[in-house]
């Protein structure tokens, strides 16, 4: 295939002048057409004369003031001449309908392609350019200069959890020219994804500091932008922010709070499609569940033998060796049993332990990232979870999506 250096992608209308000047200014090497039942003539006219020397393809429409048809004729456009492995391509929009010209902007937008116009000063009696006075206008995409592209990948980012990505974006935003409160609303905006990056690692101190920091600051920009989706993501962080407070102060201590936190971060990771990552989570919060439920009712650490009560002395010295789910579980009964408490949460687990639950645990066990070779499908997921949620072991409110 000969090399494709310059593809012009054209709307055509009833008038062949202005398609014809900007195939002799921008001189490609290959075109695509895109006219309706009516204009297509004037397609038909240009091949003959043009379509010896370069490579031609037309586009019909069958309603040129359909907006849809317009943007999807367009997406195929571009398709053809990437087919054609087009060093760079443009889009003439002078000829064809509003709608048709619409719809190729919007399609083309924010995609590599440079736009052109044909205009002139000099106008005939039905407002066309008059023939000789054409002048070409190369016209740049807005989106380009306004990060429409990085900030719609920065939205993708963050809606699935990945604030390593999402950072990236901002960080190409931030090197943009921007205003005085552009480079503000971007610069304290990465230091909440920062914060959020930090809170999915669990350095919830280190999360706390970034979003007290940043995001008052971003907000506010927010607000005096009159950014309404902006408010709401940032209004929403501001109350899980409480919840960040609250979980910092229960200290080190195996609490609720923890748990729902874990398991927030499961789902994120479920979403993800990280299903290993995910199982791995539930597989600690059954015993963080256990945990914080002999810590809700006695006040004592699992596997600290100092915090426990001269009364269970002999079961705090079976806490040094707890290393198992199982032997967590087990001392985690005993505790209960032997303060006179039955059907408590810890119970539940352990009694569950011995079948139903130890099959769902298997599942994680036999995985890739435990002591097993295969990987782990959703339904291994979805089955533990279904079963933490039939113990009232809910996850946290997810974080807000743009």
């Amino acid at each position: 295939m000969a090399e494709v250096r310059q593809v012009l992608i054209v709307t055509v209308g009833q008038s062949r002048a202005p398609v014809e000047y900007a195939l002799t200014e921008h001189a490609p090497d290959g075109v695509v057409f895109i006219a309706s039942q009516t204009s297509q003539v004037v397609v038909a006219e240009l091949v003959r004369e043009y379509g010896g020397s370069l490579r031609h393809h037309t586009l019909l429409l069958d309603d040129p003031e359909n907006l849809t048809e317009s943007y999807r004729v367009a997406q195929k456009a571009l398709h053809k001449a990437l087919e054609w492995e087009a060093r760079s391509v443009v889009a003439d929009l002078t000829g064809g309908t509003k709608p048709m010209v619409a719809g190729v902007v919007l399609a083309l937008s924010g995609r590599g392609v440079t736009f052109s116009y044909v205009g002139g000063e000099q106008r005939d009696e039905a407002g066309r350019v008059a023939s000789g006075s054409e002048r070409l206008r190369l016209l740049e995409d807005p989106t380009t200069r306004y990060g429409v592209r990085e900030w719609s990948d920065f939205i993708q980012a963050w809606n699935t959890g990945q604030m390593g990505a999402a950072q990236a974006h901002l960080q190409a935003l931030l090197r943009r020219e921007l205003s005085p409160s552009e480079e503000r609303f971007y610069r304290h905006l990465a230091g909440v994804v920062e914060g959020l990056a930090a809170w999915d690692r669990f350095q919830h101190a280190l999360a706390h500091k970034l979003l007290r920091e940043h995001l008052e600051p971003t907000l506010a920009v927010a607000e005096a932008w009159g950014h309404g989706g902006k408010v709401r993501v940032l209004q929403e962080l501001e109350r899980d922010l409480e919840r960040l407070e609250r979980l910092l102060e229960r200290g080190n201590a195996p609490s609720f709070e923890l748990l729902a936190d874990l398991l927030a971060n499961a789902e994120r990771r479920a979403a993800a499609g990280r299903y290993d990552d995910a199982l791995a989570r539930l597989y600690r919060a059954v015993e963080l569940a256990a945990e914080a439920d002999i810590y809700a009712r006695h006040k004592l650490v699992l596997r600290q033998p100092e915090t426990y009560p001269a009364a269970l002395a002999d079961l705090g010295s079976r806490a040094g060796g707890v290393l198992g789910l199982k032997e967590t579980l087990s001392l985690a009964f005993d505790i209960d049993t032997r303060s006179g408490q039955s059907n408590t949460l810890a119970q539940q687990l352990f009694g569950d332990y011995g079948q139903r639950l130890r099959e769902l645990l298997q599942r994680r066990n036999s995985s890739i990232l435990a002591h097993g070779t295969r990987p782990v499908e959703a339904a291994d997921y979805e089955a533990l979870r279904a079963y933490l949620a039939e113990k009232s072991l809910e996850a946290a409110p997810p974080w807000p999506r743009w």
